[in-house]
């Protein structure tokens, strides 16, 4: 039997207008294909869970929405898995801004199927790799630049570990365009902001 968290009510309730029917779509949709699902707010952002474990997660900013799979990386749409590697918008479907962007009905709830099996059978993420940090790293200036507009961003960022720098650095140098340079970019100060690492999606609570 489905049950609604008072906080992601708020949540909705909080939201820019033009997200809360996005969020509210989603929500039903997920509800109404697995009904055993479990919500929960994690960094801030509404998840739902099934078999004791992350399916789905879905969040609003303020010019667009992003909804994503915990397990996107391993589902079977070449698509999922693609976004799931460059983690654009924090989702799996882009930025979202109104219905229209949203597949149709019978594509997500396909998805939402696929991950709940993938929950059932216990199926996990296969573990990240480990890189070992062997000198000063070196920031570029795009990004200090970045850093210093954002006051809360640079000091967590100063007081992040090697590692945990090295990883934000080195995907933005992986970007292949300056676009998708930039687009990483406003994504990692949006993060760092808030305390999270580059992988933070897949860091267990």
């Amino acid at each position: 039997m489905s049950s609604y968290n008072k906080s992601i009510d708020a949540y909705i309730a909080k939201s820019a207008g033009f997200a809360k029917p996005i969020l509210e779509h989603l929500r039903e949709l997920i509800h109404s294909t697995c009904p055993d699902v479990e919500e929960k707010m994690k960094w801030s952002m509404p998840f739902f869970d099934y078999k004791g474990e992350m399916m789905c997660h879905m969040a609003s900013f303020k010019q667009h929405c992003a909804f994503g799979f915990w397990k996107g990386s391993i589902m079977k749409d070449p698509v999922l898995r693609e976004t799931a590697a460059t983690e654009s918008a924090m989702g799996h479907l882009g930025k979202i801004t109104s219905l229209k962007d949203l597949p149709a009905n019978k594509k997500i709830v396909g998805w939402i199927k696929e991950a709940m099996i993938l929950n059932e059978q216990g199926i996990k993420l296969p573990p990240k790799p480990t890189t070992a940090v062997t000198k000063e790293l070196n920031i570029p200036d795009y990004f200090s630049k970045a850093l210093s507009k954002n006051k809360k961003a640079k000091m967590v960022f100063e007081a992040f570990v090697p590692g945990k720098r090295k990883e934000y650095i080195t995907w933005l140098s992986e970007a292949k365009t300056e676009d998708t340079r930039n687009k990483r970019m406003e994504m990692a100060i949006e993060w760092i902001a808030e305390g999270k690492s580059r992988h933070w999606k897949y860091e267990k609570k």
